[in-house]
């Protein structure tokens, strides 16, 4: 007995490792590495001829590849949604529609509707400033009367409302499904070229 309270004494109880295969005091046994280990794979030898080989193999390819590459140095990758058709270069001129030209009158028109449309946006504009300066001064009005009728009043009047603050709105979340509607099953067919 006197021999476990002397290891207790000695032993790390407020240090935890991962590695402790238990956590009591007397039996804080700790795991090395050597436990974890796992007998060594044996290499294969190779014959030399084969890594040999392996490496013409893969110099070759490389080679073939370059010399690819360099053949199709200038050829470059078609691109279908760019090539427009020859027909319809041969038919442009054909297709081109010109607008026929506007009267003095229309264009004239179009410029006195332009105006007035600004000006009347103007005028809506300044109108909806000076509703919030009437509405502004009314309300600084308000408070100043308050404040000489009574001052705990004032103060109260001018402190923000928390109802307000946390602002929670009840709507969908999402949009409804459609009724009737056939999903796609996920299949498609890759339909796209390969180029090499």
């Amino acid at each position: 007995m006197l021999l476990v309270t002397a290891f207790q004494k000695l032993s790390l109880s407020s240090v935890h490792l991962s590695r402790n295969i238990s956590t009591t005091g007397t039996l804080m046994f700790k795991n090395t590495p050597v436990l974890f280990a796992e007998p060594l794979k044996k290499k294969k030898k190779l014959d030399p001829a084969i890594i040999r080989a392996r490496e013409e193999r893969r110099k070759k390819k490389l080679e073939k590849q370059i010399r690819r590459l360099e053949r199709n140095q200038k050829q470059l990758k078609p691109i279908d949604e760019c090539e427009v058709p020859l027909t319809l270069l041969d038919e442009q001129k054909q297709r081109a529609r010109s607008l026929p030209a506007l009267s003095v009158e229309v264009r004239e028109q179009r410029s006195n509707l332009i105006k007035e449309w600004s000006k009347y946006r103007n005028q809506e504009k300044v109108q909806d400033v000076q509703l919030m300066d009437q509405l502004v001064q009314a309300q600084q009005k308000a408070l100043n009367e308050l404040r000489l009728e009574s001052e705990d009043l004032y103060q109260e009047a001018i402190q923000p409302d928390i109802s307000f603050v946390p602002f929670f709105a009840k709507a969908p979340v999402a949009t409804p499904p459609i009724e009737n509607y056939d999903s796609p099953d996920g299949e498609y067919v890759d339909v796209s070229k390969k180029w090499e």
